[in-house]
């Protein structure tokens, strides 16, 4: 059975206690305001590992997959660091037809864009990424980005977006110069590097956090990394989904 307890009630989203894409988009819909609204959306084991053997699919489910669907459906664009685009195998975003008529009311193209931040441009710009996407893959880089590189991400089809200097993207700037593009539903899947650079820019809106029921010891990484924050940035639970032990968990910035 899967349910949705808001924090509000705890009461199921229903009588039978179950939940549609339907359900899980209006429970997820972006907040309406002027400005850009990030959210990640990230995996954890029990013990806190974010992937297993480098991939967070091992930890994941079925139903996790579908909040993943579910999230990418409403986001104007889903960021994503170039390590975790070869990790994970990325591929352009698809249109969705359960989709399509709230994407169509809010403005939205079929599809959302993918970003990829990479500060060398270390990337296969041959992938199916960057030349048959729905909508043009952005690439953010920073003025550094070898010349030659710059230039193959362009001939294949994507637009590069200068958001930091030298080899280093600035998070927050990466968050205003999508914005600056329409982009203002933004959306994170990481990597842990990717992550926890924005929570240390104090630009993180929304966590989407998925508790796996798994232990997996080892020395994977944790959802967040890199450098620390001064004083812990306090977050309030928003909503919470269970199903066969995983919880889907929705924090916002207090």
């Amino acid at each position: 059975m899967r349910r949705l307890f808001p924090v509000t009630d705890l009461t199921p989203a229903d009588d039978e206690g179950e939940w549609s894409l339907d359900h899980l988009a209006d429970a997820y819909a972006y907040p309406e305001q002027d400005g850009p609204w990030l959210r990640a959306n990230m995996v954890s084991t029990l013990d806190g590992a974010a992937q297993h053997d480098g991939r967070s699919q091992p930890i994941s489910c079925e139903s996790d997959m579908r909040i993943f669907g579910t999230l990418r459906g409403l986001a104007d664009v889903v960021v994503a660091g170039a390590e975790t685009v070869r990790l994970e195998g990325y591929r352009p975003a698809r249109a969705r037809e359960a989709f399509a008529a709230r994407r169509a009311a809010a403005g939205q193209g079929p599809a959302p864009a993918i970003a990829v931040v990479s500060g060398s441009l270390d990337l296969d710009f041959s992938l199916p990424l960057f030349v048959s996407p729905l909508v043009p893959t952005l690439v953010l880089t920073g003025t550094g980005a070898p010349a030659d590189r710059i230039e193959s991400a362009r001939k294949a089809g994507a637009e590069v977006v200068i958001a930091g200097e030298g080899s280093r993207v600035d998070p927050a700037r990466a968050v205003r110069e999508l914005a600056d593009r329409g982009l203002k539903r933004l959306l994170t899947e990481g990597g842990p590097r990717m992550l926890g650079q924005f929570v240390a820019a104090g630009v993180l809106d929304e966590l989407c956090l998925t508790l796996s029921p798994m232990l997996t010891a080892g020395n994977a990484q944790r959802i967040a990394g890199g450098p620390s924050v001064p004083v812990p940035e306090r977050f309030a639970l928003a909503s919470m989904l269970e199903e066969a032990g995983f919880l889907f968990t929705r924090y916002r910035r207090i």
